[in-house]
């Protein structure tokens, strides 16, 4: 539960007029503490709070900037759990830097006292090239494993390996000596299960009964993922992505990047993948990174203490996180390298080698494949996020197993028939990917060749499709339709899915069909006045398998709207440096006719589908409302819930929290002056007062709570006042009544903030939280402002 708008009837607030109207300027001064000009400051210098006079629109710190670095200084007993954060609650970003900065200064201070000081202080300084190692060996290392085991379990729904039950098929006929260059994929060390029950390897019985065992394996692998899921893990269902992105904008979901959610998800994701289901496990295996980066920073205080400090590269990437990301990303590359997943010695999942230069002519039907790309990607969201939506509005989403269980049912009974669809979908990409040359057997490649040619090993020229080529072709068209509407059914059901291969899948069909027609029609119109400077008779001109890479790019593009990202992972998966015209040409293509239907990728969407308090920086504001119009309490709405410094007892302060349910008070010097001192957090407050009534003699419930530096004269027969200042944030960010909504948006993505406070003068008026200006935009958008909500 996010932090809502403070009302309370026990505050009686005047009119906004009176409010307006009472102030002077020396006042003004008196309370503002600080003025800062948002057009003109850095990011870091906000965040540091350094004083900047601006000339337009100002944000006021209702304290002095050296209340709130020295915010821990006050705790002479530091309160245990004051500082931390409930489930579903936004981290304080500026509350969470100043903790750290407070942090260094207290570690620089002390290491020249001892050789122990100092060693503390190396030890802290280093500690986070240890975490970026320890995540990248985990990561390599489970990145590799899940590749091994996804693999070999795909192949066991068709057969197994009797010299050696742990070898995948193809693994299971290197060693053979009885392999023929036609059948490569048959040994006598392989059998199929038609062969292990019936005897049989060829005919109807046999068809039927691999058939039967690979529905049997495809279901019990689903069945076996959804129920550990479901038991063990919920959180390890889906891409994870929306989340991991909700998460590094500061939201709390305890568990979500936990121990359990990364050993079930890494062994869900095997199952899932090998049950033959249209996902892909790309997407999933960030989550698991992102599970061992985390469970790796509790080793280490500096870490461990601050959840700011986990996510520093969301709001702002210094650069020694791009330094520390890039040497993760070198152990990790380092550890598959070891490992050698894909049995090729190299890092990449589809290496391609093309021997012919893409042509200028091509970018028209690279072009067109962006077009598709856009097209399919604006379909799949908007489909994909109405089953979604209806998933969660009927009764057919109580029932997840169920759910796994008919999509794989009707994906391994459809799939099985065609040997594209029955085909891993990695497997499926890389034959795709791969140019004909001489070695290569697939029926893509069954062209008619021209006995008068003289031969060429590398370089074979465009020739006449066989019949294989054309079988193959109607083969992908059933393929493409398959994918496309299994894909929109499958991703958001209750296992790991990724995204990235199913989409990439999808354009590669469409891409290697274009690029076969293209051939074809290059050869045998090559006196085309397109075709006539680069296609000359007996030359080769067009590989199809680019144009299968182009259009993967497209479609993945389509789907998560990636631009630049997207071209350096195509890059990482293929090697294909060369060819970053054409796909370059494509992922804008795909992007700007994707964005004619709807700006938000598919991670956007689904983070709106689920009410994730999550500021996208690259949604546009460009309505003309100021803050008055969007804080709270409204002009009819109950007055806000404050506290006083020094006039509220602790009975009245837990009653207010027992009767309310708000994320935290604003707390005013008094009702008449209304002037901000600080902001003081539920959690904060339930945690002191219970620390106190067990640790502190003479607190009861009639004790005056204080959160002025002095505290105040009482009769002589009062009880023990309650001193609270040490949980008071004397510093919490306001803006003026008439600052644009524009800027605050702005704030609140920059800054990462949960709430701003809205002040006229240095009176307080109300409170804007993060899900005030999610609501506020869903409502210029003409959305219904309840559905953005998380639930």
């Amino acid at each position: 539960m996010e932090s809502e708008q403070l009302f309370h009837r026990g505050y009686y607030r005047n009119s906004y007029n009176s409010i307006t109207s009472a102030s002077s300027d020396e006042e003004l001064l008196d309370g503002a503490g600080v003025i800062m000009d948002f057009q003109t400051s850095e990011d870091d210098n906000l965040l540091d709070g350094d004083t900047v006079v601006g000339t337009h629109y100002t944000m006021t710190n209702g304290g002095s900037i050296n209340s709130s670095t020295h915010l821990l200084d006050l705790l002479d007993e530091p309160i245990p759990g004051v500082g931390t954060y409930d489930d579903f609650h936004t981290i304080d970003w500026v509350r969470e830097k100043c903790k750290d900065r407070e942090r260094h200064r207290r570690i620089n201070s002390k290491k020249k006292e001892s050789a122990w000081e100092m060693t503390k202080s190396l030890y802290d300084a280093w500690s986070g090239w240890l975490v970026v190692t320890l995540t990248g060996l985990a990561s390599g290392a489970l990145a590799g494993l899940i590749d091994i085991a996804a693999d070999w379990m795909t192949d066991l729904k068709e057969g197994i390996c009797l010299s050696a039950l742990w070898y995948n098929h193809e693994q299971c006929c290197w060693g053979s000596d009885e392999t023929t260059f036609e059948e490569r994929d048959k040994c006598p060390q392989w059998k199929t299960w038609a062969e292990l029950i019936i005897g049989q390897a060829e005919g109807p019985g046999s068809y039927i009964m691999n058939y039967i065992l690979y529905i049997f394996w495809a279901l019990s692998f689903a069945f076996l993922a959804v129920s550990l899921v479901k038991v063990f893990a919920p959180y390890a269902c889906g891409s994870g992505i929306p989340e991991i992105k909700t998460i590094l904008s500061g939201f709390i979901i305890r568990g979500y990047l936990g121990k359990w959610t990364l050993m079930i998800k890494t062994i869900t994701l095997v199952l899932a993948v090998a049950s033959g289901l249209s996902l892909g496990k790309e997407g999933p295996l960030v989550h698991v990174a992102c599970c061992c980066g985390n469970i790796f920073s509790y080793l280490f205080p500096k870490y461990s203490t601050n959840e700011a400090k986990k996510r520093e590269v969301s709001y702002y990437f210094p650069l020694k996180t791009l330094w520390r990301s890039f040497f993760a990303a070198l152990v990790a590359a380092f550890v598959l390298r070891s490992i050698n997943p894909f049995g090729n010695s190299r890092l990449v999942l589809f290496y391609v080698e093309y021997h012919t230069p893409w042509y200028l002519f091509e970018l028209f039907p690279f072009i067109l494949l962006g077009v598709f790309g856009g097209l399919w990607g604006a379909f799949f969201i908007r489909a994909n996020i109405a089953w979604c939506r209806r998933r969660k509005s009927t009764k057919f989403g109580k029932y997840p197993v169920l759910e796994v269980i008919i999509v794989a049912a009707i994906t391994a009974v459809i799939a099985f028939p065609n040997p594209y669809t029955r085909l891993n979908t990695s497997e499926l990409i890389k034959e795709l990917f791969t140019d004909c040359g001489p070695l290569e057997s697939s029926s893509l490649c069954d062209y008619r060749n021209d006995m008068n040619a003289s031969k060429i090993v590398d370089d074979i020229p465009d020739r006449p499709a066989g019949l294989g080529v054309y079988s193959a072709i109607w083969q992908l068209c059933l393929a493409l339709i398959f994918k496309i509407i299994m894909t929109v059914f499958t991703f958001g059901i209750k296992v790991p899915s990724g995204l990235f291969i199913p989409s990439m899948a999808i354009g590669a069909i469409a891409g290697r069909i274009v690029g076969i027609a293209v051939e074809q029609l290059a050869y045998y119109h090559h006196d085309w006045f397109i075709f006539k400077e680069w296609c000359e008779v007996g030359a080769d001109c067009i590989t199809p398998g680019l144009y299968a890479m182009v259009g993967a790019a497209a479609c993945l593009g389509g789907v998560t709207r990636m631009t630049v990202s997207l071209v350096v992972i195509v890059f990482e998966l293929t090697g294909g440096l060369e060819y970053i015209v054409p796909l370059m040409a494509a992922v804008m293509t795909s992007k700007w006719v994707g964005d004619a239907f709807g700006r938000e990728g598919i991670y956007e969407a689904h983070i709106r589908l689920n009410g994730y308090p999550f500021l996208d920086a690259k949604e546009e504001f460009t309505h003309t409302t100021l803050a008055a119009d969007v804080m709270r309490p409204r002009r009819n709405d109950p007055p806000l819930a404050v506290l006083t410094q020094d006039n509220m007892t602790v009975d009245d302060i837990e009653n207010m929290i027992n009767e309310t349910s708000y994320n935290g008070f604003p707390v005013i010097m008094s009702k008449e002056s209304q002037r901000l001192v600080g902001f003081a957090l539920r959690r904060d407050l339930t945690i002191a007062i219970e620390s106190a009534r067990k640790k502190q003699e003479g607190i009861v419930g009639s004790s005056r709570v204080c959160f002025a530096q002095h505290t105040p004269s009482l009769p002589a027969e009062s009880p023990r006042p309650l001193k609270l200042r040490s949980i008071l944030d004397m510093s919490p960010f306001t803006v003026t009544d008439h600052t644009p909504m524009e800027i605050v948006v702005d704030i609140f993505r920059k800054l990462g903030l949960r709430q701003c406070l809205v002040t006229h003068n240095g009176r307080l008026l109300g409170i804007i939280t993060k899900k005030d200006i999610l609501r506020h935009m869903a409502q210029t958008a003409n959305q219904d402002p309840a559905s953005v909500m998380f639930n």
